[in-house]
């Protein structure tokens, strides 16, 4: 197993929530008192009054392939011009976690059972992007707002000042013990189909070896760029879910510019849905409304699938020339 599969697997078997790192960076929002003004200026402020940080742009960062760099020699945080500036506070919010809390993600790393040297260090890469998100959108604060907007993604990005990617991951962590949010699944995925990440909090599971379903909304969100998709969809396991899909990521800077291209998809189980605005207008209980989508097609157990690329894995083909399938590759009985 490579070592980013592995830290995979550990979050998944938390379901993506750390208590104590969740906990410290909400003591600290409030200690910071994140809520009553702009967070980026107060990391900024409280960055250089702490720690005596200068926060710069780095007109050359993007061309190195770094969105921030930190120079303790100098006492200063690079970061690039390219980022958006909701991505900048979220980078400054890492910063801080660096300095401030190596001992708690180091303690959590401990009661793992990650042992090689990479896996660990990707865990703490992935514990201080978690911090950062805690920070700005602290547990109690967050999942009360969330209740109250009925989980509209655009209105507690407006309320925090987070990016749509960021609301959208952080209500998949939302499973402290007695304060549980609603279990969601969340995705990440570039325009090819690459799964760039993968939590849940629920019973959806993604098949670790080839690309996502083509049926599922999150590819239908690259056509209507911006713009949120919403669908009723089934499982290979008959679970229900209604998935919520839509672009996210930087605009080009120049013509030669050439971004990524990347969508997430937040899902959540068809009981909780009514929760949500995006059910409203939606017959919940029509079956003509669910889209049948499957874990890729090498995993897919769904014989009839007019979208099928690739035969499941473990079974023959059907190589018979007197007839033609609805799929070019149908298992042999």
């Amino acid at each position: 197993m490579e070592p980013y599969e592995a830290v995979n697997d550990w979050v998944q078997a938390q379901r993506n929530y750390f208590d104590e790192v969740d906990r410290t960076a909400e003591r600290q929002a409030e200690q910071m008192r994140l809520d009553a003004g702009n967070p980026g200026e107060q990391l900024t402020r409280y960055l250089l009054d702490r720690h005596g940080i200068r926060t710069e742009i780095d007109l050359g960062l993007g061309q190195k392939g770094l969105m921030w760099h930190m120079d303790r020699r100098h006492r200063t945080l690079f970061l690039s011009r390219i980022i958006p500036s909701e991505s900048s506070t979220f980078w400054m919010a890492q910063a801080l976690g660096q300095l401030e809390h190596q001992g708690v993600f180091a303690r959590t790393i401990r009661r793992s059972r990650l042992h090689e040297t990479e896996a660990r260090g990707l865990a703490r890469v992935y514990l201080t992007n978690y911090f950062a998100g805690a920070l700005l959108l602290p547990y109690e604060r967050f999942r009360t707002t969330a209740r109250d907007v009925r989980h509209d993604l655009e209105r507690l990005q407006r309320h925090f000042g987070v990016s749509f990617e960021q609301a959208c991951q952080r209500l998949s962590t939302m499973q402290r013990p007695g304060s549980e949010g609603i279990p969601f699944y969340f995705l990440k995925t570039d325009i090819a189909g690459n799964i760039l990440k993968s939590f849940s909090a629920n019973r959806f599971t993604q098949s670790r070896f080839g690309g996502p379903c083509p049926l599922w909304n999150i590819f239908r969100a690259f056509s209507t760029p911006q713009q949120v998709q919403v669908q009723l969809s089934q499982t290979t396991d008959g679970a229900l879910y209604l998935n919520i899909a839509r672009t996210v990521g930087r605009s080009s800077i120049s013509y030669l510019d050439r971004p990524r291209l990347t969508a997430v998809v937040l899902g959540c189980s068809i009981a909780d849905a009514r929760h949500l605005v995006y059910s409203a207008g939606l017959d919940l209980h029509d079956p003509r409304m669910i889209i049948p989508i499957g874990p890729g097609c090498r995993a897919c157990t769904r014989e009839n699938c007019h979208h099928r690329a690739l035969p499941m894995v473990g079974h023959r083909v059907d190589i018979d020339n007197e007839g033609r399938g609805i799929a070019p590759y149908r298992t042999a009985l």
